[in-house]
């Protein structure tokens, strides 16, 4: 039985996102050995990081822009070699506005130009089993954190953080640009589709699409989201340790979530290709709520590792089901341009909630306010994604064998 290259696809998808993700989100491992080697305060190499975040966000609209135009392949393959110059370069940084520079734009760039791109090919190939492909392909970015994080740490502790990003720089171009050569485009069908009432026109352009209302449910919806739970997660260490949890112990909830974040994708995309994306995220986003709400009343470590399990399998869960509902709501060829807007917004509110939750704490003493905010957030995501129409079912149209899964 010949394998559906639709899979080659995703398997694809899950690596270039484990890299190019995880080399990103390793700033937290390298902001201590950084500060001490060179002297700059902790916050000043943080700054990379919302850099890193503005930028991934410009970046997933212009990079899927051109995957609609160009390709996934030429995307991707532009996106690993910007990935691992831009390592090689913050590796030599002597300033810290050259390090801010350099590595917020560069890796914040070549970050965007993974999952949007990777995940519009996705849907193009699949019809059957769609969710669960886009789920996989979403794991690659807890996967990045899992383990490019620990790889991080570990070349650390024989070199230093030069050395280190230099290695991933040379991950980069032996993982992303050999594998984005494997990414091809579906076949064309064998009969061009033809539009039924209620379905998006074939012929609508990317600015009819953004003045839609289906494109406003999806994108505040997904923006809210981001906004609630990112939060949480930021401040996940710091809240355990005040709690008297050790320093390795709340190290690990954070993994934990992560973990289970993975598990939250999978079962999630299962469920969405049977029930639905709209109803499997509304309820998921009604989960996160509740699982943010949780930490008002967590203190020991038991009870961390309990949220964090949900917490982790909520907002993970629903990542991938807003790509779902924007291949479902707009035409197929658009799905680059549009999820890329969409995710470049969602960027934003990801940007709020560590600010919002460190103002909080400095203001008030504490966390609660964090978690009592980001639980009517998570809330306002789920009306908001619930007012969305459900699209029209209608007939497939005769495609080329094997065309789509």
């Amino acid at each position: 039985m010949r394998l559906f290259y639709g899979w080659i696809v995703v398997a694809v998808g899950m690596a270039v996102t484990c890299v190019g993700m995880g080399s990103m989100m390793s700033l937290g491992v390298f902001l201590q050995p950084i500060s001490l080697d060179m002297g700059w305060s902790r916050t000043g190499i943080s700054v990379a990081a919302l850099v890193n975040f503005l930028a991934m966000g410009v970046g997933s609209f212009l990079w899927g822009t051109l995957s609609d135009r160009f390709g996934s392949r030429f995307v991707v393959l532009a996106g690993g070699v910007l990935l691992g110059a831009g390592l090689a370069a913050a590796s030599q940084s002597t300033s810290l506005t050259m390090f801010q520079i350099v590595f917020g734009i560069s890796i914040g760039l070549a970050a965007g130009s993974f999952y949007v791109p990777m995940t519009a090919m996705t849907v193009r190939w699949f019809t059957k089993n769609r969710s669960l492909a886009v789920a996989l392909v979403s794991a690659g970015l807890g996967m990045g954190s899992t383990i490019m994080a620990p790889l991080a740490r570990w070349i650390m502790f024989y070199h230093d953080w030069r050395f280190t990003m230099l290695v991933f720089s040379a991950i980069a171009f032996v993982v992303i640009v050999p594998l984005s050569l494997l990414l091809r485009e579906p076949p064309v069908p064998a009969f061009a589709p033809v539009s039924q009432a209620g379905d998006p026109p074939l012929d609508m352009t990317l600015g009819q699409a953004l003045r839609t209302p289906q494109f406003a449910a999806i994108t505040l919806a997904f923006f809210a989201c981001c906004a609630a739970h990112s939060g949480p997660i930021f401040h996940m260490v710091t809240y355990a340790i005040d709690c008297g949890v050790s320093d390795m112990a709340a190290t690990t909830v954070f993994s934990v979530a992560g973990l289970s974040g993975l598990g939250g994708r999978i079962v999630l995309g299962l469920i969405a290709d049977r029930v639905g994306a709209k109803h499997t995220l509304v309820a998921g986003l009604f989960v996160q709520s509740v699982a943010i709400s949780l930490y008002l009343f967590t203190s020991s470590p038991a009870s961390f590792f309990a949220a964090a399990m949900v917490f982790g399998f909520a907002y993970g869960g629903v990542m991938p089901l807003y790509a779902i509902l924007v291949r479902e709501n707009f035409p197929g060829r658009l799905m680059g341009s549009v999820f890329g807007v969409v995710a470049m917004v969602s960027t934003f509110g990801m940007a709020i909630g560590p600010v919002a939750g460190g103002w909080l704490f400095d203001t008030y003493g504490g966390y609660a306010w964090l978690y009592i905010g980001s639980v009517s957030v998570a809330l306002s995501a789920a009306v908001i994604a619930w007012t969305l129409r459900p699209p029209r079912l209608v007939p497939r149209t005769p495609v080329l064998a094997g065309a789509a899964e």
